[in-house]
């Protein structure tokens, strides 16, 4: 388990046992790789490069105690879209589009990154996945911008039909970020304006 990891640091990083440096989060495929984010608030010393140690003498000691399981360590951070891009090291992220309140990441790559960012079996992505506490979604651009298009025409649609305007309206109260009926109906209360059914009524 992941306390394996945190204890084996402890050990070996006197900074970590001190409670200098704290492990945030932590994630095993055990035998093969895992995942560690280090933070300290004493700004005179570098977390992961402490956990790494000289030439990498600290990590290493670690490395061998979990038979050469890899270990990627980086830098927790309290913003969600920096500790995503971090925790999907080695690869290269374009954008991060954080859906908070369904606990899911949507995380846009080029093309010759996506092996990368997801991992031999998933592995990547999984750990990255573990350790935040958000279900990754990888995409690459080219789907990103495909999914994007799609939407775009279904959230027209939607409107053209429900509210009666035309394709050019629809289309503008997409683009102005509207991406439902109950939030243009707000828009129309909160601006006042009448709605067809209060002008028939009246």
């Amino acid at each position: 388990s992941s306390e394996v990891l945190t204890e084996l640091f402890k050990i070996e990083v006197p900074e970590v046992a001190d409670g200098i440096i704290e492990i945030l989060g932590a994630a095993r495929d055990p035998g093969s790789r895992a995942k560690i984010a280090v933070k300290t608030n004493d700004g005179r010393i570098d977390p992961v490069g402490a956990c790494v140690g000289a030439r990498g003498a600290r990590v290493r000691m670690v490395v061998n105690e979990l038979r050469g399981e890899k270990i990627d360590i980086f830098k927790w951070s309290p913003n969600v879209a920096e500790l995503i891009v971090s925790s999907l090291t080695p690869a290269k992220i374009t954008k991060v589009v954080v859906d908070e309140e369904n606990s899911l990441i949507e995380v846009v790559v080029p093309e010759d990154q996506l092996s990368l960012a997801i991992g031999r079996g998933g592995q990547n992505v999984k750990l990255a996945s573990e350790l935040t506490g958000f279900e990754i979604d990888i995409l690459t651009e080219k789907e990103e911008s495909e999914k994007r298009q799609l939407e775009f025409k279904d959230k027209t649609e939607i409107f053209i039909k429900n509210l009666e305007v035309d394709e050019t309206l629809g289309q503008l109260l997409v683009a102005e970020g509207f991406s439902s009926i109950e939030e243009i109906n707000q828009a129309k209360i909160a601006a006042n304006i009448p709605s067809r059914e209060n002008i028939i009524a009246a």
